[in-house]
């Protein structure tokens, strides 16, 4: 018989639900954005190919990011290259708020489709994942080559590599007339435990991982964009058969763009005067460009000024 707790838990777009398998010594995470996504995207005029990619990896560093224990921990997908349709590829997560940009070639042919190869968006290129941890002041990185399919494939790779934990991981994106949505599943096997314990011996053919994993892999791309359908009720219809499965409540997104004068102002205090001379436009102030949310700000170079 199943067990599940939070029955009535709330799932609507913007929300990562968190589910446990405690026979199987595994966890999992669900996402769905919806608005946010949309505001995160309409910073910037993105072709196709680029703002599906982008959409990846927002789902992806939220799936990621909601598994930081402290509110102020930071975990950051950077995806570089130099010969492909994009050049630079970067999404953060801190608690709760994301955000997104990607810098873009100036051609982007026009044959590329809606979903392509990462070989084509990023030609040869990296993954690093990052992670800073505000309690302890330690900041965690691991880099693998951007190959496969999409960035769902490197990503397990990343946790194949870097961390040693069995991942499996399935994304989606559908835009409309009406704005985007994207979902996303992440679960990962956690060795001789439950979560919270030491990872020790751990085997990518573990028979409770294999079970899990059928059973994951069995997710349909429109399951995880069907607004119809409720994450709770997602979770649910995967993993219905095992004797418990717990959800662990929700966490909610929302767009986290930092930038400010204020912010902005702290930075270049870093510089010097001279330096800062040298950046000080015909109106007197400094314009910082924030490529995130694509605004202007205009820093009086004193800095004496900034409120």
């Amino acid at each position: 018989m199943t067990d599940t707790t939070a029955a009535e838990t709330e799932t609507g777009f913007d929300t990562v639900l968190r589910f446990i398998l405690p026979d199987r010594d595994c966890r999992g995470r669900l996402v769905r954005l919806g608005p946010v996504l949309d505001e995160i995207l309409s910073a910037h005029d993105y072709p196709p190919p680029v703002k599906h990619c982008l959409a990846e990896a927002l789902v992806l560093t939220a799936l990621m990011g909601s598994m930081l224990k402290d509110e102020q921990d930071q975990m950051t997908i950077q995806a570089r290259s130099e010969e492909g349709l994009i050049r630079l590829l970067v999404c953060d997560y801190r608690d709760g708020a994301l955000r997104g940009y990607a810098e873009v070639a100036p051609d982007v042919p026009t044959q590329v489709g809606a979903n392509p190869r990462l070989e084509t968006l990023f030609g040869r290129g990296h993954l690093a994942v990052t992670f800073d941890l505000a309690s302890t002041g330690q900041r965690y990185q691991g880099i693998v080559p951007l190959e496969g399919e999409n960035l769902s494939q490197a990503i397990e790779t990343y946790f194949a590599q870097s961390e040693q934990l069995p991942t499996r991981v399935s994304t989606a994106m559908a835009f409309g007339q009406d704005g985007g949505i994207a979902g996303g599943m992440l679960v990962q096997h956690l060795a001789d435990g439950e979560e919270g314990r030491e990872r020790l011996h751990v085997r990518f053919d573990h028979p409770e991982w294999e079970h899990v994993s059928i059973l994951a892999d069995t997710i349909s791309y429109g399951e995880l964009v069907d607004q119809a359908l409720s994450m709770e009720a997602l979770v649910w219809r995967l993993f219905n058969e095992e004797r418990e499965l717990r959800t662990d409540g929700v966490a909610h997104l929302r767009k986290g763009c930092r930038c400010s004068i204020e912010h902005y102002a702290t930075i270049l205090g870093r510089f010097g005067e001279a330096e800062r001379a040298e950046m000080v436009n015909e109106e007197g102030d400094i314009v910082v460009d924030c490529a995130f949310c694509s605004r202007q700000f205009a820093i009086p170079a004193s800095l004496d000024d900034v409120s």
